[in-house]
């Protein structure tokens, strides 16, 4: 999957929640903390894991050109990030401004993959 386009999608789907957010660049320690937060909970867990689907399932509608499709599971998605609570909502909006090749962009990456393998992945 396109890990910019799936940052996007998350960026995206975060901004309601990121208004009540503290804007600052995340660390590997707010990484942590939000696996911790999602790992922890059973229902945070399946709706991040509802997510990941979703997104998905979005890569594929943009690459036929359904934006239909694409709106839909967008605001599906845009619910369910919402339910994962402002510390995600933080971690994901500031993702924008971490290259994802330096050493935080990678721990980051690292943790964010530990969130994936909850979802059998």
């Amino acid at each position: 999957m396109n890990l910019r386009l799936i940052v996007t999608i998350l960026v995206i789907a975060a901004a309601p929640v990121c208004a009540q957010a503290q804007n600052s660049t995340p660390t590997k320690a707010d990484a942590q903390k939000v696996l911790k937060i999602i790992s922890t909970d059973k229902a945070k867990t399946r709706i991040y894991c509802q997510m990941a689907k979703l997104s998905d399932q979005m890569e594929q509608a943009n690459e036929t050109g359904d934006s239909k499709k694409f709106d839909a599971l967008f605001q599906k998605m845009s619910e369910l990030g919402k339910k994962l609570g402002p510390a995600y909502a933080a971690l994901i909006d500031g993702l924008q401004d971490i290259d994802p090749q330096s050493e935080v962009g990678q721990e980051i990456s690292s943790t964010l993959d530990a969130l994936d393998n909850l979802c059998g992945g």
